[in-house]
């Protein structure tokens, strides 16, 4: 495809520079440097891993873990006889 670029002065310069290092033409050091921005930019950003800080629950003071079904009518709020 063939369109038309304005690059800023810095840019050109240093695409210049790329073409007298790798001895390749204006075009291919353009076109390879279009790729590897536009991988960079498209690339979506690696995701920063979760952590949880575990601590100590312990046991809780007043409640018998010998019955179940006790503990789960506390949590529900209901009346236990």
């Amino acid at each position: 495809m063939r369109t038309t670029l304005t690059l800023d002065p810095d840019v050109a310069v240093k695409a210049k520079q790329g073409t007298a290092r790798s001895h390749k033409p204006f075009k291919k050091v353009i076109n390879a440097a279009l790729r590897a921005g536009l991988d960079e930019i498209l690339a979506p950003p690696a995701a920063k891993p979760y952590r949880t800080k575990p601590r100590p629950l312990g046991l809780r003071r007043g409640f018998s873990y010998d019955n179940i079904s006790e503990l789960i009518a506390v949590g529900e709020r209901e009346d236990h006889p």
